[in-house]
Order: C-alpha cells, then structure tokens, then sequence
C-alpha cells in the first residue's frame, strides 16, 4: 500500500517548478519539502553568472535528493538566439534561423554541443531545445527566428543536428512544440491560438520534423497550447486532448520518451482553463510532465487537485505509475553527475566558434550603399517582443553602437512609430550622406518600415537591418539596401558593422 509521503513524492516528480531570484527562496523550499516537486526551471532572473549558477544547481540537486531521494530534473529554455537563458559570462549561441542561413548543418551540431557542454558544466541538465516548428507563417509573433526555417525538410536538417550535438554534451533535449507552433499568429503566452488543419495536412508538414526527432532518439516532446478543432471536437488545446498527446504521439508516432507541457501558467492555458485544473487534465490526456514556472502556490494547487483526482479516479493510477517509472528512467539513465571544468562555460574556443556562426549567417540581401561623410544611424532598442524572450533589461543599442563604431550621429526610435515621430525622424534624416536602420519586428510593427520607406523616398542611400525575423526587409522599397542579421545582440550588430563601407 502506498504511503502518504510516497504518493507526494509521485506527483512531486510529475511537476516542474520555478522561483524567483538568484537563490532558493523559502516558499519553494516549502514547496519541495510539503510536495516533494521533483524538478525545476530556471530563467534569466534565476541566473547572475556561471558560478553563482552552479552553486544554484547544487543547492537545487541537495534539497531536491534529500526530500524526494531522487535527483532533479533541471531544466532551461537554452534554444540560442531570442531565447538564451545564460549569463553574459556563458556562450550564448546563435539562433536557429540564423544558424541555416549559413547552409552548414555542423554549425547546428557545433553550436548544440558547445550548449550542452556549457550547461552541464554549471550543474543544468535538460535543455528544452530544439525548437522543431516550421515557421510557415510569416505573422507568427512567437516563433519566427525560433525555426529553421519555412520548410520541414530544413527544420529536420538543422534541428537533427543540434539535438545530436546537446546529446553529446551532456544534457537531456526536448522537441517543441507539438503538433507544431509554426503556423499560427497568436501567442500561446498571451492568447489561445487555434490552427484549422486536417490530421492530414499537419502529416505532409508539421508532424515531419516530430517524426524525425523520435527515430533520432530525442527525450522528450513538448506539447503545444493550441487548438486543432479539426482533430479535437472537444474545445482544449493539444496539451489537454488525450486524442492529440496519446492517439498520435504516444500511439501512431510510437514516442516513448517524456510528454511535457508548455507552461501551464501561460493565458492559453490560465485565462481559460486554469493552471491546476490544465494540469490535471494534461495529465490525463497522457502529459507525463507540467510545467508551472513561476507561482509556488499555483505548483501547490496544481499538486493538490493532482491527488484528488488520482484518489477519485478520475486519473488512471496505472498510467500515472508509467509516466513516474518513465521519468525515473530518465533520472537514472540519462543524467550525469560527473564534475565538468567550470572554465569550459564562455571560454574563447566556444566564443570564436559560435561568432563565427554569427558572421557567417549574416544575410546581404541587395548591394549596400556607401555611408559617406555624415550617416545617421537609427534604431529602437530591443522590446519583448514575445513572453518566450527574456524581459529585455540591458541597454544595448543597434544605432548607439554603430555611431560609436563609424562616427556621426544616432537617433531612437520607438517600436512602432507613429506620423508625428515618422516625421520627425524623416526631417532629421533629410541632411545626412546615409541613414542605416535597425528594425526589430517590423513586418509586425509597420511603423519602423514606413520609416525605412520615407527616408529612401528622399533620395537618401539608405540601408535597412532586419535585426530578428527577416520578413522586414520584404516589404521595404526596391531602393532599399537590405540585411538580415536574425538577432539584436552586440555580436551580431559588430557583424553587421564589418560590411559597412564609408
């Protein structure tokens, strides 16, 4: 018979939870030691450097063994690009977009170890990467340079090979998300998005890339928080349709590894259908992992209501007992707890390789104009442009930076300027030799486009930067000089500094 610390300890391992600053705080600790959750996800706010985070991960692995007698899944959201988790001291490596732009597909398996390695190092071993979506929807506000790519035969290339080389580093890897997030113009963190295609269509295309990470070996899918009406009658997202989690992947896809969810504190999920309650019923259409990322007293309900469902019955205790046995697999097998040189994490070899990913995925799309005597550089410093991103909180500049690099002057501008700003920043640019402007979202946010098209119209040389999705410069004017660098980080900005001609 099943004694009361045991049943909590099984429902413990089924959870992942986060918290708030750089250490343990006391209502996760009170967490872990009422409810035995199992696991954990960190974010940027949880990490201040490659030290300080390794000592977390200690203090993690010894509260979470001491009270479970299990070690701990530690989990990081680690993709590269628009969602890096890490420190400035770590490499934070490019994204995948941008990674086949360069037409190399061991620029994905270099980047991928060197990630695995890294996190191993600092005491992380679960990577929720790739990202296996097929961005075939321009408008899609979440995932965009988060994919491959447009087409299911190089998102299979790419992510294949950085699933390989984050197994060859050291950490467990996770699929995303399933049945596929890429044609979508919602974002699940703050909507319900909804995609009306066949079980058909999503074969020919979305189902592609899922398919091949299973034959590959990857250890985990995550489920996405949106619905497929055509394929669940029933009004639920992917994450809570046992049609959908156990029909297809479990059974017609044949995938034995961890189901996870998506954030169950995501709108998708608590605008409509509340946390516990999604949580209970991820469960039961065959989830074997949630995750509830920020809120201990959400992880505390979720954990509750998770109980009395099991005792009630309206989850199965055998399917329960698998989803423990399967995680408990993965903890013995697949975790290592080796000590790894803490020195390997942003050490130049690592740093060199990933910056010359970067330079090599810079796209020149049409023949740049010089900068002549006086350019003006103009660009708005990188919002949030999805809650997957981190709250953006340094004060890196796209213009600043190229002012300070190639002389003259610079302006900000906001993320979506409206005519009064347009305006303005079109008057000021009216006497310079060159205008060279970094959009971020633009085919999204038009205002930053229409500035690009106005300066031009001035008969002023003018240069556009796509500094994320690279969509921006399709809608600019023919007379537009165009790059694609794929994210707004200093690397990728000094890239874009080296093609620039006076």
């Amino acid at each position: 018979m099943e004694t009361e610390l045991e049943r909590r300890i099984g429902i413990g391992q089924r959870l992942i939870a986060g918290f708030p600053g750089y250490e343990l705080d006391e209502r996760f600790i009170r967490l872990v030691k009422e409810y035995k959750i199992g696991n954990v996800i960190l974010f940027r706010h949880n990490i201040r450097s490659k030290y300080q985070l390794r000592q977390l991960c200690r203090d993690i692995q010894s509260l979470i063994q001491d009270e479970t007698g299990y070690p701990a899944f530690i989990t990081i959201d680690q993709e590269g690009g628009v969602v890096t988790r890490l420190s400035d001291d770590a490499t934070n490596v490019a994204g995948a977009m941008a990674v086949a732009q360069t037409g190399d597909e061991e620029n994905a398996y270099a980047l991928g170890r060197i990630t695995g390695c890294e996190l191993r190092a600092m005491g992380v071993n679960f990577d929720l990467a790739p990202d296996m979506d097929i961005n075939s929807n321009p408008e899609n506000p979440v995932i965009g340079v988060r994919s491959y790519g447009e087409d299911p035969q190089t998102v299979i290339r790419y992510s294949t090979k950085m699933m390989q080389g984050l197994h060859d580093g050291g950490v467990l890897t996770c699929a995303k998300h399933f049945p596929g997030h890429g044609d979508t113009n919602v974002d699940s963190h703050l909507d319900l998005p909804k995609v009306a295609k066949t079980l058909a269509e999503l074969e020919n295309m979305e189902l592609l890339p899922f398919r091949n990470a299973i034959r590959h070996g990857v250890d985990s899918i995550m489920i996405a928080h949106i619905l497929f009406p055509k394929i669940e009658p029933q009004p639920v997202p992917a994450t809570m349709s046992r049609k959908l989690v156990t029909g297809l992947l479990r059974q017609e896809l044949r995938f034995e590894g961890l189901i996870l969810s998506d954030c169950m504190e995501m709108n998708a999920i608590s605008k409509f259908y509340g946390t516990a309650a999604g949580v209970k019923d991820a469960f039961r259409a065959g989830v074997d992992m949630a995750f509830i990322s920020h809120y201990a007293d959400l992880a505390e309900q979720a954990a509750i209501l998770t109980a009395a469902a099991l005792e009630n019955g309206e989850l199965d205790q055998a399917e329960h007992r698998m989803s423990i046995q399967r995680i408990l697999r993965y903890k013995r097998e697949r975790i290592d707890f080796v000590p790894q040189d803490i020195e390997l994490v942003g050490c130049d070899a690592h740093r060199a390789r990933n910056l010359a990913v970067i330079r090599e995925s810079i796209l020149v799309k049409t023949p740049l104009p010089r900068l002549g005597a006086s350019p003006l550089f103009i660009g708005c410093v990188p919002f949030r442009a999805t809650e997957a991103s981190n709250q953006e909180q340094d004060s890196f500049s796209f213009s600043e930076y190229l002012c300070r690099q190639k002389g003259s002057c610079s302006l900000q501008m906001s993320h979506d300027p409206e005519n009064a700003e347009i305006a303005a920043l079109v008057s000021q640019a009216a006497s310079a030799s060159a205008a060279v402007i970094g959009t971020y979202q633009g085919h999204l946010h038009r205002g930053q486009l229409e500035v690009v098209n106005r300066i031009a119209a001035l008969g002023i040389p003018t240069i556009c930067v796509a500094l994320r999705n690279p969509y921006d410069v399709d809608l600019l004017s023919e007379n537009v000089g165009k790059v694609c660098a794929f994210e707004y980080s200093e690397s990728s900005v000094q890239a874009v500094a080296a093609l620039l001609r006076s």
